[in-house]
């Protein structure tokens, strides 16, 4: 069984399936130069030019042969549309790419001490639950003293005057 993805050229702009091996995913390097040229809608010597500014990096055969992924595709898309319709260079688009990865590195981590955070609300839980019910009786529930402040005054003594 074969997953498809779509994706088309930007010479006649319909959508084609692309059926690869199962097990395969978007970043599994598969397309030659040629063919990843063709679904980007660049030239070959762009891409070749795109991997020696570091701009996208695809995979290497054994031989040294570029392999790109969907992936790469996608980011080869995107580097055109940033440089043709949004007019930024391509230092600035390096930057761009560059930030997006740190962007979305961090956000892994958020999600993983999310994770992280929810194991030791859960490990807390059942070590409370765990606690003798005879214990339970002797804690008891800490209240905040009322902040409310009373001030005392003494009762004045009226002097009697004689």
């Amino acid at each position: 069984m074969s997953t498809s993805f779509f994706g088309g050229g930007f010479d006649d702009m319909a959508p084609r399936a692309v059926s690869f091996p199962p097990g395969a995913t978007e970043d599994t390097p598969m397309f030659v130069i040629s063919v990843a040229a063709e679904l980007s809608g660049l030239h070959a010597q762009t891409l070749r030019t795109y991997d020696r500014m570091g701009l996208v990096s695809p995979g290497r055969t054994p031989g040294g042969g570029r392999r790109y992924s969907l992936r790469d595709i996608s980011l080869l898309r995107e580097v055109q549309r940033l440089s043709q319709e949004e007019g930024v260079n391509l230092a600035g688009i390096k930057r761009i790419i560059e930030l997006e990865q740190q962007v979305a590195q961090l956000r892994a981590q958020v999600a993983e001490l999310h994770e992280q955070l929810a194991a030791a609300h859960a490990a807390a839980e059942q070590a409370a639950a765990m606690v003798h019910a005879s214990y339970r009786r002797d804690l008891v529930p800490f209240r905040r003293p009322e902040t409310a402040l009373v001030v005392w005054r003494p009762e004045r003594r009226r002097r009697w005057r004689r």
